[in-house]
């Protein structure tokens, strides 16, 4: 196992078989979840036991080949290349209460949603834990910022690498790691309805976000495949038991597109789906992606939209665009850097 993929207990029992104390495993555990790039910065750490713990334990670390700053709101975007060669994208952006990193969990993703660029190469790979804690560790070294909210909305469905997932959120939860609340953590599916029913087992209190981005069988298969295996009624149906075993309310997350889901009457077939189910509804402007033919809704659609919902007691917003002019919506980034370097 990676050393940073591993718990503090972890860490003590493998540094015990190195006849290390327990109080050396927390110096090291600490150490990494600061985001040092190499043991010679654990200066606490004697010079043998670095040298040791190198050539047991390789380390590892993230390069930044390509980082951009939004001049119109202070997002950046950022194009790490892993030790294997490939790439994912992390964005950090800066709001009223703190500042959010948007992680990626996957090199590519094999759900082919219609709108999103991040699938357009297929799954490559799931990343391991500390791959995506390095994601949010470095982005806050780099940036300077302190990093207080966490969402596995970036690259890849987080519930298609379920366990690996799961140890990451246990890791940047962890008091002696960068002790990041689950409160302050969304999480964001397609909709895999086996994993949402594994999920709320765990009782976290993080948030979940569905992207559900149509009313109806009808337009939802037309736009993400996944629904094909798990239907619109099965999904909210398995919403609906997440809300009853973990209290915490479901954010859906829905894309409008021109002339496929942004009617006022879908809106209203979306308000009989919902009933009874405590949910707010995350209105986003679709973003342009170069090789897709949908378009994004117009602003009075939107207006319209919202305001359906909103009336029929459903909580609505309309996502805040961040880096529109650096291309941070997800998959853009590295879909480019790859088609420049292949």
């Amino acid at each position: 196992m990676n050393i940073k993929a591993m718990t503090l207990p972890e860490m003590t029992a493998a540094l015990k078989e190195m006849g290390q104390p327990a109080f050396r495993a927390k110096q090291i555990y600490t150490w990494l979840h600061k985001g040092v790039r190499s043991y010679d910065e654990m200066t606490n750490i004697s010079k043998d036991l670095r040298a040791r713990l190198q050539q047991t334990y390789p380390f590892q670390t993230p390069q930044v080949v390509r980082k951009q700053e939004s001049q119109k709101d202070g997002t950046i975007k950022y194009l790490w290349m892993l030790p294997d060669g490939n790439c994912v994208e992390t964005v950090l952006m800066r709001y009223h209460y703190g500042n959010t990193v948007c992680i990626s969990t996957e090199v590519g993703c094999r759900m082919g949603c219609a709108f999103c660029a991040s699938t357009l190469g297929g799954l490559v790979r799931r990343l391991e834990p500390q791959e995506m804690l390095d994601q949010v560790l470095f982005t806050q070294v780099d940036s300077g910022l302190p990093i207080s909210h966490i969402v596995l909305m970036g690259i890849g469905e987080p519930l298609d690498n379920f366990e690996n997932v799961m140890r990451f959120l246990e890791l940047v939860n962890s008091e002696d790691g960068m002790n990041i609340s689950m409160r302050h953590i969304s999480l964001s599916t397609c909709g895999l309805v086996p994993m949402i029913r594994e999920l709320a087992k765990r009782k976290l209190q993080l948030t979940l976000s569905v992207s559900l981005h149509a009313p109806c069988d009808e337009i939802r298969n037309t736009i993400m495949p996944v629904n094909k295996a798990y239907p619109t009624e099965e999904l909210l149906a398995a919403c609906r038991d997440y809300y009853k075993q973990t209290g915490r309310r479901i954010s859906f997350e829905y894309a409008m597109i021109h002339g496929v889901n942004d009617r006022v009457e879908d809106a209203k077939l979306l308000l009989k789906r919902l009933k009874g189910l405590p949910a707010h509804m995350n209105l986003i402007p679709l973003n342009h992606v170069e090789e897709s033919p949908l378009k994004p809704s117009t602003r009075a659609a939107v207006a319209a939209f919202q305001k359906t919902l909103e009336d029929g007691g459903v909580p609505a917003t309309v996502r805040r665009t961040l880096g529109g002019d650096i291309d941070a919506s997800c998959g853009q980034l590295r879909r480019k850097y790859t088609k420049e370097h292949v």
